[in-house]
C-alpha cells in the first residue's frame, strides 16, 4: 500500500552555468508529494499516521523554505535544480520514514503544475 502526503516550500535559487534566464536568481513555490510504501498495517488500519508522515517530512522541508538554495550546504557543489531536490529529500527521509513494515517509496518535486521529477532512490 502506498500512503502519501503533499506539501511544498517557497524559495530562491539560479542554476550555475545555464544557458539562458535560469542562471539568473529566481524563487519557485515547489510542490513535493512524498510516498511511503507499507506492506502491512499497524493495529489502528494504517500503514503510517499521516500525523507522523507530515511531522517528519515537515523537518527536512522546513530547512529549505524561504531560503537561498545555492546558500544550503546539500547544493554548493551541485545545482538546486528540482532533480537535486527531490534526491536531497529522499536521502534525508530515508532514515526518518523507515520502520518494521513500511519505507520511503517516492520522493515528487514540481516546480510548476506541468512539470516536475520522481525520485525512486539508488
Amino acid at each position: 500500500m502506498d500512503i502519501f502526503i503533499k506539501t511544498h516550500f517557497s524559495g530562491g535559487h539560479h542554476l550555475r552555468d545555464y544557458p539562458g534566464t535560469c542562471e539568473q536568481p529566481h524563487g519557485h513555490n515547489w510542490k513535493l508529494k512524498v510516498t511511503v510504501r507499507a506492506d502491512q498495517l499497524d493495529q489502528l488500519g494504517m500503514g503510517i499516521d499521516f500525523k507522523v508522515l507530515k511531522a517528519r517530512v515537515n523537518t527536512v522541508v522546513d530547512e529549505l523554505d524561504h531560503c537561498n538554495l545555492n546558500d544550503h550546504p546539500a547544493f554548493a557543489a551541485v545545482n538546486p535544480s528540482s532533480e537535486h531536490i527531490a534526491i536531497f529529500l529522499f536521502k534525508a527521509l530515508q532514515q526518518p520514514l523507515a520502520g518494521e513494515h513500511y519505507r520511503l517509496y517516492s520522493v515528487e518535486v514540481s516546480e510548476t503544475d506541468s512539470s516536475g521529477v520522481i525520485y525512486f532512490g539508488d
